[in-house]
């Protein structure tokens, strides 16, 4: 094509463009538009050349972004005229060039609603292959080793195809054109079910002899996108008490998951919204209300709270669990039904260890726990667990995240603006890493608390991990404020290998400052940062914060009142001893040796009385532990947070109610004084009512504080952060009534409020200093 009015563009596409089908859409449309050219990957994205009449060129790029793939992300398109080809071919996918890294992985997508009717389909040559996957779903992150995305670059390298995949991968009009992970029976990965001891279980199908083991009670490991399940019967509950002695988890939740959305009738409240969220691509855990009839049936999956985590299938192998449990229907139109089935299905890392990811680690880590091993022989490449959200009533977003992983890692999110690259390595407690690029910002999977030797390695290995996929050396290095950290020592050891700067971010100034981050606020921000503990710039813990954000500026506006740690960390744990505190600053000491007997309490007394080894904090995550303990409804805690989602639980069954008249104080200095709610809080008798007043009184309290300093710094917008607004009661109504002052409230939406989000902070903060 050379004619007078022909014209030639050179197009570079940026944004998550790579293993999402980008290059046969741009292929098929230049070809139904009659244009030459080419497609090709490299490491800046999608890079094409489209040549023809005007119209036509017009057209084809309006169209690709109108109808760009599902899983695409366009975050630019730019366009320059180049010379015209005299004789230019036909329009063709070229190969793929390398070069430094700019463009983004695409995260791993739950299978599509096509391949799961050739996966369900007997005459199909993939009937009941667990592996199947096209240029619309599948293994992304967990399975690239680098860019640019291709299957050379990928755990699939070792899989070459059969004639009848690679005529699939070549012929562009099938939905598997250039799909890397594409495989079949006779070419891919295969699976494996293995004992304890790693021997071989003679089975004809080890999808159907997982299948009947867990319906007989056992507990059977089976390895997934990111990482290893621990899977059980959720309605045996010996089977589910079996597999809490042997993780040694004590009454922490465990998440379930079920065919669809209508098999989760009766156990949780899933409206409009939590489908929507169940049945995303990401297919997160949705953390969904409890319907009255779901403890009865999953006795023992999440004690003593008002939420139970559910997920449905994302994985072709998962799928096959339930269907053979529905005897094998011939189409996928089983799945319109509810099925009985709901299995346990919990991150397989046993004692706050990463999640197990390799087929021996599996059978050394889990060999105590699990009956059986389901394994396949596609390797993984990076940990991954479940993203974990809860569904919100705001209208803009329809989820928040308590969890950022598969699905949405290593999605990027874009900053206000460019700045140096900066490697940021989070907290202490579910710890992420994050990189920046430009102006974009990628988060690392969960990692977890830093705990443990292993956990502390996955972080390092994480934050490699990032910096090797992305090609990017960062220009600087940011931490939390608290040098004994394993995170903030690595940040430290790295920096001066490579000669960067390391700067130190205060742990409730990286929370405010997330939020300023994925928000693109640029300027003064308020900022209310509320969670269990931080270490302060004046070097007490902190955590119940009034902030003012300029820049990579931040000032102390107020805290909530101190309260003394009996015990120091012991009182982190211990709810009781918060009490404790509680009825000591209440002039009520006398009444804490009648509250809990023992020999602990009179030693906690006197260590109030005496001013020793009770550190103060201003952590609001130690309120709520004071009204746990003063309302008997939990002494010591099994798992992070379990007296705040306890309290929650239940304010949630009692309903509404009104805050306690003159329940607290804003003195002059700003401190919020909520003492005069926890000496009504002490007298009450009844754990529901005392929980639902407690919630609206902080929340109106919150809402109060908040107001008094957006007036007195004329400032009309705050941001809301930490892992207190995880807590759904206590941040819709703190929203609501800032809302109803005219206050423009903004919250953490792509990344977690809580401490996963920290590391986000940081970056940002990092970015303004010195800029």
């Amino acid at each position: 094509m050379h004619s007078l009015d022909a014209l030639r563009r050179r197009v570079r596409v940026r944004g998550q463009v790579q293993g999402v089908g980008f290059r046969p859409f741009a292929y098929r449309l230049a070809r139904d538009l009659d244009l030459a050219g080419w497609v090709r990957n490299d490491a800046e994205g999608v890079e094409i050349e489209v040549q023809g009449d005007e119209a036509g060129v017009a057209e084809f790029l309006r169209r690709l972004r109108a109808e760009r793939p599902t899983l695409a992300r366009i975050d630019s398109v730019e366009v320059r005229e180049v010379a015209v080809e005299a004789d230019p071919a036909a329009f063709v996918i070229g190969p793929s060039r390398g070069g430094r890294g700019s463009t983004g992985i695409a995260p791993d997508t739950a299978v599509c609603a096509e391949c799961l009717e050739e996966l369900f389909d007997p005459a199909d040559r993939r009937y009941r292959y667990p592996f199947l996957n096209c240029t619309a779903c599948g293994p992304r992150f967990t399975i690239t080793r680098r860019l640019p995305y291709d299957r050379p670059n990928t755990s699939m390298a070792p899989f070459r195809q059969c004639p009848a995949c690679q005529a699939e991968y070549d012929r562009p009009e099938d939905r598997r054109f250039h799909a890397q992970p594409n495989a079949c029976p006779a070419c891919g990965p295969r699976l494996r079910l293995v004992d304890c001891d790693g021997r071989v279980i003679d089975a004809d199908d080890p999808v159907a002899e997982t299948g009947r083991r867990l319906r007989t009670g056992e507990v059977v490991a089976i390895k997934g996108l990111g990482g290893f399940h621990l899977a059980c019967n959720a309605r045996d509950a010996e089977a589910v008490a079996r597999l809490r002695r042997r993780k040694q988890r004590d009454s922490k939740p465990f998440a379930v998951m079920a065919a669809n959305a209508a098999s989760l009738r009766g156990l949780v409240e899933c409206g409009e919204r939590g489908r929507l969220l169940l049945e995303a691509p990401e297919r997160p855990i949705g953390l969904l209300p409890k319907s009255p009839g779901c403890d009865p049936a999953l006795a023992g999956v999440a004690p003593g709270l008002g939420a139970l985590g559910v997920m449905l299938p994302h994985t072709p192998l998962q799928y096959l669990l339930f269907h053979e449990a529905a005897g094998r229907p011939p189409t996928s139109a089983w799945l319109a039904g509810p099925q009985d089935p709901v299995l346990v299905m919990t991150s397989a890392n046993p004692g706050g260890e990463p999640l197990v990811i390799g087929d021996e680690e599996a059978r050394v880590r889990l060999g105590g726990i699990a009956d059986a091993i389901l394994l396949h022989d596609r390797e993984i490449l990076a940990r991954c667990d479940d993203s974990v959200m809860i569904a919100t009533d705001k209208e803009n977003t329809s989820a928040r995240f308590v969890r950022r992983a598969r699905g949405y890692t290593p999605r990027a999110i874009r900053l206000p603006r460019a700045g140096p690259s900066t490697l940021a390595v989070g907290g202490f407690l579910k710890n992420t890493v994050c990189l920046t690029r430009g102006d974009e910002a990628f988060l690392s999977q969960h990692v977890g608390g830093l705990d443990n030797v292993a956990t502390c390695v996955a972080m390092e290995e994480a934050a490699r991990r990032l910096m090797d996929v992305l090609e990017v050396r960062p220009d600087r290095v940011a931490r939390d404020l608290h040098p004994d950290f394993h995170s903030s020592r690595f940040a430290l050891e790295f920096a001066a290998e490579a000669g960067l700067p390391c700067v130190a971010v205060q742990h409730h100034h990286a929370h405010i400052a997330a939020v300023a981050a994925e928000h693109r606020i640029v300027g003064p921000l308020l900022g209310l940062a509320l969670d269990g503990v931080g270490l302060g710039s004046d070097g007490r813990p902190w955590g119940g914060e009034m902030l003012l954000l300029d820049g990579s500026r931040v000032d102390r506006l107020g805290r909530l009142r101190p309260l003394p740690l009996p015990g120091g960390d012991r009182a982190a744990t211990e709810p009781w001893r918060m009490a404790a505190a509680a009825l000591h600053c209440l002039g009520r000491g006398a009444e804490i040796e009648g509250r809990f007997p023992g020999p602990a309490a009179l030693a906690v007394r006197r260590m109030l009385e005496r001013e020793v080894n009770c550190p103060a904090t201003s952590s609001a995550g130690r309120w709520f532990d004071a009204a746990a303990g003063l309302l008997d409804v939990c002494r010591t805690l099994s798992y992070d947070a379990e007296a705040a989602m306890r309290l929650e639980a239940l304010a949630v069954r009692h309903g509404d109610s009104d805050p306690v008249a003159g329940g607290w104080k804003v003195l002059d200095d700003g401190t919020l004084d909520l003492l005069p709610l926890l000496g009504w809080v002490a007298d009450c008798r009844d754990p529901g009512l005392g929980a639902a007043r407690f919630h609206q009184t902080m929340a109106h309290a919150m809402a109060d504080w908040a107001a008094r300093a957006c007036l007195s710094r004329g400032l009309g917008r705050l941001a809301l952060g930490g892992g207190c607004f995880v807590n759904r009661v206590l941040s819709r109504t703190i929203r609501g009534l800032l809302e109803s002052r005219g206050i423009q409230v903004f919250e953490a939406e792509q990344v977690p409020p809580n401490d996963g989000g920290l590391s986000l902070g940081q970056a940002w903060a990092a970015m303004q200093a010195g800029a």
